[in-house]
């Protein structure tokens, strides 16, 4: 696949394609971080997902040959791989095991949407932000979080699927209740017990 692709560099911030472009091919992220997001007509933000170091994007559009079905842009100055649709189809077939890798990811990648419809129906905003807060603190293997490492307010309200003033009145209420404590730019978790509790896991 390396024989097959190129590699780009992209500053933070940058778009790396539009949702509703043609197919932009196949991407792996090699440094930085990339978040994949919709927008409305209203210019509302949900993000879907952040894609981390290791991990790929644009797989429905590269395997359907449809327009790329959302906006991915960088998070920081990130190096991603391209392979165009054509070339990961003649991969795809010469080597099954690239065929099988993709339709794996695939379905993580569904079941990932199927929790983020799951969330939004099911679970209160108070419920998704104590739930963000423990998958990030997670991710970042420690009790705190940088709030300027993709968790500002708005961040959070876009992957949260609300308003940025609902996501300050639930950090409040989590604070007054013990679960979390704030710190200039951190986030630290008190109780994770109790943020459980919260998030209704």
């Amino acid at each position: 696949m390396a024989s097959h692709a190129r590699g780009l560099t992209f500053a933070p911030g940058e778009m790396v394609f539009l949702e509703g472009d043609p197919c932009a091919g196949f991407f792996v992220v090699e440094r930085g971080r990339c978040k994949i997001f919709k927008t409305s007509a209203e210019g509302r933000e949900q993000t879907l997902h952040v894609i981390l170091p290791g991990h790929s994007f644009n797989e429905v559009s590269v395997s359907d040959g449809g327009p790329n079905p959302a906006t991915v842009m960088t998070v920081d100055e990130a190096v991603i791989w391209n392979i165009s649709r054509d070339d990961l189809k003649v991969l795809a077939l010469r080597y099954p095991a690239v065929s099988w890798a993709l339709l794996e990811h695939m379905a993580r990648r569904a079941r990932s949407l199927v929790g983020i419809v799951e969330d939004l129906g099911l679970r209160p905003v108070k419920a998704r932000l104590a739930k963000l807060l423990l998958e990030e603190a997670e991710r970042s293997f420690q009790g705190e979080l940088d709030r300027n490492d993709l968790l500002t307010q708005q961040e959070m309200a876009a992957r949260l699927g609300t308003v940025r003033e609902m996501v300050g009145r639930a950090l409040r209420t989590l604070m007054d209740e013990g679960a979390i404590k704030i710190e200039r730019h951190r986030i630290i978790i008190v109780d994770q017990d109790l943020l459980r509790q919260e998030a209704m896991l």
